[in-house]
């Protein structure tokens, strides 16, 4: 069985398309060519509904060009449409939490919140559906292309450190974790694994050899770990999960959680979910990142940086560590 490298999750899927690729070799802070020809949304070609293209077109002039490049930089009229679809809903939920934040100064945090929201069917605004729960695969599909759309802005230069902007969503912020950080992270998930803390022990364990998503892990159920051969006594070596394009990917898992994953699997039954909060609940940003960063104390990483461990910052690092 052929294994599916860990890295790639948190890059969005077309972030290197041709358009991102040539605004790359132009520069920070060199417009796209196409932005200054095409000043606004509505003079894009099969774009609809109108509120929605006449949302961004409201935008101030620096933010509608970056939103209108990035639209034409979409391969076909059909992404473009879903796409500004996405980043209006996005941008409606914006401005009715923050109202005076503009769409350039979200941040990874504020992409991670809407599709918690989106996922645990909490939005109001920003939806067809208010209060209805959106599929996994959906709110996969509405966080990578936001993310493209960071990616986007941040590679042409329309959002720079220090100006009111971001990074990327899913750009690793400095400092980044270092190698020998992830190794006492790793000492600190089996003390909390010693403590009883075993649901998050195997999260912390898991995010941080397979890189995978906080959606990923809060779907896990049992039946995603299987044993490598025959046997009863065979050990517990491979969890599958759907990665942030929704295709189903293959990693193994180290031996020192595999005690863990049997005691965690023994209490689930057959489709229970297999990591759950204290109270029964799915996995949770803000779950996962207390669970790393008492992972981080425990192990022995300094108060200073273990307060800035996230689950978005982890995976990167694991998408970037050598094979």
């Amino acid at each position: 069985m052929s294994y599916a490298p860990a890295g790639g999750a948190d890059a969005p899927a077309d972030a290197d398309s041709a358009g991102t690729r040539a605004a790359r070799r132009r520069g920070p802070g060199t417009p796209p060519p196409r932005a200054e020809a095409v000043p606004g949304v509505r003079q894009i070609a099969g774009l609809r509904p109108r509120a929605d293209v006449e949302l961004l077109d409201a935008l101030d002039c620096h933010t509608r060009r970056t939103a209108a490049a990035w639209l034409l930089d979409r391969p076909s009229t059909a992404t473009r449409q879903a796409c500004l679809q996405t980043l209006a809903g996005f941008l409606r939920w914006l401005q009715a939490v923050e109202p005076g934040l503009g769409l350039l100064a979200a941040t990874g945090d504020h992409l991670d919140a809407y599709c918690e929201q989106a996922r645990i069917g909490a939005l109001t605004v920003g939806v067809r559906n208010p209060g209805r729960a959106l599929s996994g695969a959906t709110v996969a599909r509405k966080h990578r292309a936001l993310s493209s759309f960071y990616w986007f802005a941040w590679s042409i230069g329309a959002i720079r450190q220090g100006d009111g902007g971001s990074m990327p969503a899913d750009e690793p912020q400095s400092p980044t974790i270092t190698r020998e950080e992830r190794r006492l992270l790793r000492h600190g998930a089996s003390r909390l694994a010693a403590d009883g803390r075993v649901a998050e022990a195997v999260a912390v364990a898991l995010i941080e050899a397979t890189g995978a998503s906080v959606a990923s892990l809060a779907s896990l159920t049992s039946e995603d770990l299987h044993a490598a051969g025959h046997g009863s006594d065979c050990p517990l070596v491979l969890v599958t999960m759907r990665d942030d394009r929704g295709d189903v990917v293959t990693f193994p898992v180290p031996t020192w959680v595999h005690p863990w994953l049997r005691a965690l699997s023994s209490t689930r039954a057959a489709g229970d979910l297999l990591i759950r909060q204290g109270d029964g609940q799915p996995v949770s940003v803000d779950w996962l990142t207390a669970a790393l960063q008492d992972a981080g104390s425990a192990g022995g990483i300094l108060a200073s940086r273990a307060k800035l461990l996230h689950p978005r910052k982890l995976r990167a690092a694991t998408a970037a560590a050598p094979a």
